[in-house]
């Protein structure tokens, strides 16, 4: 298979995020943006009164997990989960193909999203950045080419021992990181990463079936 061929959804979704996210930086369209294209969390839990306070040019909220992850805080935001994307998105979709990588990063975007809202239902903060999808490809890529240990004689429970390990690590890197931040003055949607992460995980399996089978 030609690498320069199935390079190509991860690459295209870097592009479409980095140039969407500098030019609303740079335009400084970010706070707007951020209302408009974000996701709110209280607006899934039928704040009927909020969506009336909005602006006009808010996407419909089924549509913010997605765009969402075309805004990011600032160059280090962006540059951070653009570094993810790429070690791990290049990987993924040299085994998997576009299509797959493409599915992985928008089940990871909702499936964050759906985190975020469950945990922080009545939150009116928007919540930006590809973290979330960036995840579900980081769990992927760590079941897809992480050694699982031969704890026993079944590859299957071998399987599922490691990716219920891989989980447990990123749940305690990710409370780590919200500890710190919070001590720091800052928000990081947890909840967003570890459901991304959880999503790439159970999806690395089935994708690689369907991807052989259909080979």
């Amino acid at each position: 298979m030609d690498k320069t061929v199935t390079r190509t959804a991860t690459f295209a979704i870097g592009a479409v995020t980095v140039l969407t996210s500098v030019l609303v930086i740079v335009l400084g369209w970010l706070p707007q943006a951020a209302i408009s294209g974000g996701v709110i969390p209280a607006r899934f839990e039928g704040v009927e009164q909020l969506d009336a306070l909005l602006p006009s040019t808010t996407l419909p909220a089924f549509l913010t997990p997605l765009s969402a992850t075309l805004l990011h805080a600032d160059y280090l935001h962006l540059g951070f989960n653009m570094l993810l994307l790429f070690w791990c998105g290049i990987g993924v979709e040299r085994v998997l193909g576009r299509g797959p990588v493409i599915f992985l990063y928008i089940l990871g975007a909702y499936t964050a999203a759906t985190a975020q809202v469950l945990v922080q239902g009545d939150t009116l903060s928007p919540m930006i950045g590809a973290s979330g999808a960036v995840s579900a490809l980081i769990g992927a890529f760590a079941v897809g080419f992480g050694k699982p240990r031969e704890i026993s004689k079944k590859d299957t429970l071998n399987r599922l021992l490691n990716g219920l390990w891989l989980f447990a690590v990123w749940v305690g890197i990710q409370w780590g990181f919200g500890f710190a931040s919070s001590g720091a003055g800052q928000n990081i949607a947890v909840a967003a990463h570890i459901g991304g992460f959880f999503a790439g995980l159970l999806a690395w399996r089935p994708l690689l079936i369907w991807r052989y089978r259909r080979a």
